[in-house]
């Protein structure tokens, strides 16, 4: 359907649960582009600092394509995540869910920060 691209706000992870605060924009493969905010959510373990973050994902959705509409990317994706930060880093994150459970963004993320993390996950993102 297109790219998702995320702005993830600075923070603490704080063992075993964290939140953080995203805007994200949605560039679909036909028409205009879509801005969401919302949050991600961490629950394992999840140690160590990062300043913002950059996440991008391809979105996929099995039979949809033609019939997407604006705002279909709004709701919960659930998945796995993991991070490794020293100075640089890099993370994957594996989610699906959004409009009926539908959508899936694409299970090998791109994620570049910075600071000193590691984190292994459950991971939930909400969109709006």
């Amino acid at each position: 359907l297109g790219l998702l691209t995320c702005e993830v706000d600075p923070g603490v992870g704080l063992l075993v649960v964290s939140s953080k605060d995203v805007t994200c924009t949605f560039k679909p493969n036909k028409g205009k582009a879509e801005t969401y905010t919302g949050s991600i959510k961490k629950l394992g373990i999840d140690v160590g600092f990062t300043a913002a973050s950059r996440i991008a994902w391809v979105v996929v959705a099995a039979g949809k394509g033609a019939d997407y509409s604006k705002g279909d990317l709004a709701g919960t994706y659930v998945g796995a995540s993991h991070e490794a930060t020293l100075g640089l880093g890099l993370g994957g994150n594996w989610l699906i869910g959004g409009s009926n459970k539908s959508i899936a963004l694409q299970p090998w993320s791109i994620q570049g920060q910075v600071g000193l993390n590691w984190s292994l996950t459950w991971t939930d993102l909400t969109l709006e």
